[in-house]
């Protein structure tokens, strides 16, 4: 008796910055209830944003996703053909699941209106505070992290992601 086993490699997270603002999108006009559905999921969403909104090449992308350059490119010829079969087809799009992992955040503090807020990891400083418009900002005070040999900073997960 012969046995194959199906060895798949297990498929490692995907690092995501934010949640979607929405999780349908569907043409106008005509119920979900009588769309057919295609699903996104959230890497798949991730890399649409680092490639044609943020306008980053994969390599770049793949580093701020935590995978392979390789990985991001099936992931975002995923997602592309995903997107415009739902468009040209007259689909509802949906947008939920996948390997991922939330990417950890950095809280500023504006010293004028002392409005307090959060922005991913890896999207950069706030040129100036989003209520007030003041440029006088700071990191929070509860999110200054651990400082490492040579002046590195540890994420949340200790590790320096």
């Amino acid at each position: 008796m012969l046995i194959i086993w199906n060895m798949v490699r297990p498929q490692k997270c995907r690092r995501v910055c934010c949640e979607p603002g929405a999780r349908y999108f569907k043409p106008r006009g005509i119920p979900l209830t009588d769309l057919v559905k295609s699903t996104l999921t959230l890497d798949e969403l991730e890399a649409l944003r680092l490639a044609d909104v943020e306008c980053l090449e994969q390599e770049k992308a793949a580093e701020r996703m935590k995978i392979s350059r390789q990985t991001f490119g099936r992931i975002l010829g995923k997602a592309r053909r995903t997107v415009a079969d739902a468009i040209v087809s007259g689909k509802a799009i949906k947008i939920e699941g996948g390997e991922v992992i939330m990417a950890p955040k950095r809280k500023f503090r504006c010293s004028d209106c002392e409005h307090t807020w959060e922005v991913p990891y890896g999207t950069g400083r706030p040129a100036n505070c989003p209520q007030c418009q003041s440029k006088n900002i700071h990191r929070a005070e509860e999110d200054r992290g651990y400082a490492l040999r040579g002046g590195a900073r540890r994420g949340p997960c200790g590790k320096g992601c």
